[in-house]
């Protein structure tokens, strides 16, 4: 299972998607571009004291991402199709979140194999993408059993 973000717009979400990445041991993509300057530098300023555990992997756009063919493309949208909670996930997922400012084009939900929207009281448009992930996140891993084992003291 992997975690991937498409064209993020704010360095400090991704800084925040990069510690929810090394906190629950899975990989963080980043497709690019991004709407502030992605280098090695400011990813390790964004992600803080998370970089260097967090895995980061950065593909140059869509097309690049799609064609390695990483698992199902599990898309969360405000425009998805099934709630969160009746979706059935898999080991080798692919969790895409857009954009905060703009979601995702066409060509990506065309490029979903599943769309998933994380249910909200009637009223509210959507949580912060980070927030989204770790909800998504946390229900995939849970579904399928993934999700790190405690260390005892």
């Amino acid at each position: 299972m992997l975690l991937a973000l498409f064209q993020p717009d704010i360095p400090q979400n991704l800084g925040a998607a990069l510690r929810l990445g090394a906190c629950l041991g899975v990989e963080v993509h980043v497709i690019e571009p991004c709407g502030f300057p992605l280098s090695d530098k400011s990813i390790r300023r964004a992600a803080m004291d998370y970089g260097d555990p967090a895995t980061v992997v950065r593909h140059p756009g869509w097309s690049e991402f799609a064609a390695l063919g990483l698992g199902r493309i599990v898309l969360f949208t405000t425009k998805g199709a099934t709630p969160l909670h009746d979706f059935q996930f898999r080991p080798d997922d692919v969790l895409l979140f857009g954009r905060e400012s703009l979601g995702v084009p066409d060509e990506v939900h065309e490029g979903a194999g599943a769309r998933v929207i994380i249910p909200l009281t009637p009223g509210r448009r959507s949580f912060n993408v980070t927030v989204s992930a770790a909800i998504g996140l946390s229900e995939a891993l849970r579904q399928t059993n993934l999700f790190p084992k405690p260390v005892s003291s």
